[in-house]
């Protein structure tokens, strides 16, 4: 059993998905958004680290999955973005992996140009949600999903060995090519 949280980071909401994961099966645990408020941005960047500090103490992430900073047509915005990003980095103290939002896509939907709503539809059926997510909330529980998929194909494949009690969890991070 391994939780996961995944996180799609913004500067105005940023999204946060728990689920723990046993062999190929996802149960969702928790997911929200922080909703930033203030207008100073490095006020909104500490609303960030507090609020998933809180979050991860709760429930104990053994690793994180964090969506890649693609380039905007606005580099102000994409720098706010790497920001709000690395805030929420430096709040986990565990194994981070780091997707596209094409590869999250292709992950969870299966086509890696899916519409937002596509997206969420998908993620509610894979943890078996009832009504309709917020689409922050539903973008960071697929990013957690794309993980949780990587990792357990990874393990399929023989990259990674499978993790039984009493041993120290491994990240698809340790794998070195011969």
């Amino acid at each position: 059993m391994t939780v996961i949280i995944g996180i799609d980071p913004g500067s105005r909401l940023t999204g946060y998905g728990v689920i723990r994961v046993e062999g190929n099966q996802s149960f969702h645990l928790a997911s929200g958004c922080l909703k930033l408020v203030s207008q100073n941005l490095p006020e909104r960047l500490q609303q960030i680290f507090l609020g998933l500090t809180e979050i991860i103490q709760q429930y104990q992430p053994e690793e994180a999955a964090i969506e890649q900073v693609f380039m905007h047509e606005n580099p102000g915005s994409a720098l706010k973005l790497g920001q709000a990003r690395g805030a929420a980095i430096v709040t986990l103290t565990v194994p981070v992996a780091e997707y596209s939002a094409r590869q999250v896509k292709q992950s969870v939907v299966g086509y890696g140009a899916a519409k937002k709503e596509q997206v969420q539809h998908m993620v509610g059926c894979l943890l078996n949600l009832p009504g309709k997510l917020q689409a922050d909330a539903a973008d960071a529980l697929a990013i957690a999903l794309c993980h949780a998929h990587t990792r357990f194909s990874l393990h399929k494949i023989g990259i990674i060995p499978a993790v039984s009690k009493g041993r120290k969890r491994q990240s698809w991070r340790d794998y070195q090519p011969e």
